[in-house]
């Protein structure tokens, strides 16, 4: 066991050769107070109950540090893992032992510094390391979009590689993916499904934020056996403020940027039967040419509706192939009549233009149509669609709790050390 000595030698003052730093004692030697002494190796006063000789701890088992004997007690414990992570932990009253209370992470090493008081009050410092064992039954996640500048309306996405179904276990998940924002706005994640969780602020984003979004997940315990895989960060930034709203009624496209109106376009929608859908819709893609068909969306060859058309500056607002495209051959119908199969037409000039002005994540808003809402989630990014408190209905985590972005990193202060340690 090691002991550090009690009786430390003074230093004279012929040693001093060096000018004294403000607050330093002059001739009297050290100071009396035990701990302005350098920390001494406390390893024969401390034990852990994990393995030795090369092996791994359980991430099932909680991890205990203790003392040895009554030479010592530990007067704060740091458990970090290479990612920084603190994990949380509690140190018993009279300071004999301090334990984990959440679960370890899996595959990973963590780094524990146990500081300890022996009997004279010197401080003592004793650092272990303890790997934990890998599972290979990990939930991967797959952050989107890639990274890149959008517009406003752009959700965040994340796709799990297995289903989590239990409301436990999906707050363990929600609660390790985080989404930072500068400015910082109000925003949750939606479980879409079981393998499918989307973010986005009460209102859009706000023009030119920078956002980051990150997993925590990797080895933590999800439940029974199985635990968090890895995740590639994703960097984003938004664009200026640009929206697009068609009325239906109007035969009219107007488009803003950052409130203010840079044009409005005479076009043509849905004709009866074909409705362009109503609501808020965000841009998904942009294709300078592209073959439209009717049998795409259920029309059959041959029928009065049929169509087959070469058709260019194609800008995509759902999967099932709604666009704003150029109509060359509706131009006489644009600003008078609706006579699409559901997409919104006007002049190759005019479409043009369009295609060039927008980005991924912009707004399009479509009003006054016969057409029904645009749904959620299965067919786009309809997530604007829902209310938000419907939306915050869809957290797995605390309801009644703000949710921001650009929340602050939880590190913990020296008065609560050994007491709590909050875990990313």
């Amino acid at each position: 066991m090691s002991h550090r000595p009690r009786h430390r030698t003074a230093l004279g003052c012929a040693f001093l050769l060096a000018p004294l730093a403000a607050g330093a004692t002059a001739c009297g030697g050290s100071s009396s107070d035990p701990l302005s002494a350098a920390p001494y190796d406390a390893a024969g006063q401390i034990s852990a109950n994990a393995p030795e000789d090369g092996h791994k701890a359980d991430p099932d088992k909680p991890l205990e540090v203790s003392t040895t004997g009554d030479e010592a007690r530990i007067t704060d414990v740091t458990a970090t893992d290479a990612s920084g992570r603190y994990i949380r932990g509690e140190l018993a009253a009279d300071g004999r032992q301090w334990r984990t209370t959440v679960p370890l992470a899996a595959g990973t090493r963590y780094t524990v510094r146990v500081s300890t008081e022996d009997e004279d009050g010197a401080p003592g410092r004793k650092v272990l390391q303890i790997d934990t064992k890998d599972t290979g039954d990990r939930v991967n996640v797959k952050l989107g979009p890639e990274n890149g500048t959008y517009g406003v309306g752009q959700p965040v996405t994340a796709a799990l590689s297995k289903p989590i179904k239990d409301p436990k276990a999906r707050a363990i998940v929600e609660g390790a993916l985080k989404v930072r924002s500068t400015p910082r706005v109000e925003g949750s994640w939606h479980w879409v499904d079981s393998k499918t969780l989307h973010f986005r602020p009460r209102e859009y984003w706000p023009t030119h934020a920078d956002i980051e979004v990150r997993s925590n997940l990797e080895g933590l315990k999800i439940t029974g056996g199985l635990y968090g895989g890895a995740a590639k960060p994703v960097k984003l930034r938004t664009g200026d403020r640009v929206e697009a709203v068609t009325d239906a009624a109007a035969h009219t496209m107007t488009v803003t940027r950052n409130g203010e109106e840079i044009n409005t376009i005479p076009v043509t929608t849905g004709k009866p039967g074909y409705s362009t859908r109503n609501g808020t819709k965000v841009v998904l893609g942009k294709e300078g040419f592209v073959r439209m068909r009717g049998e795409s969306i259920g029309i059959p060859s041959g029928s009065s509706d049929s169509y087959d058309l070469p058709v260019y500056w194609a800008t995509r607002v759902t999967w099932s192939g709604e666009y704003v495209h150029a109509a060359p051959w509706s131009v006489g119908s644009q600003g008078a009549d609706n006579v699409s199969h559901g997409c919104t037409g006007m002049s190759t000039g005019n479409a043009k233009w369009f295609f060039d002005t927008v980005r991924v994540g912009d707004i399009v808003k479509v009003v006054n149509s016969g057409g029904e809402t645009m749904t959620p989630f299965d067919n786009g990014f309809g997530d604007w669609n829902m209310p938000w408190k419907q939306w915050r209905e869809g957290s797995a985590l605390d309801k009644n709790k703000p949710s921001t972005t650009g929340e602050q990193d939880q590190r913990p202060g020296p008065e609560n050390a050994a007491r709590l340690r909050p875990q990313a």
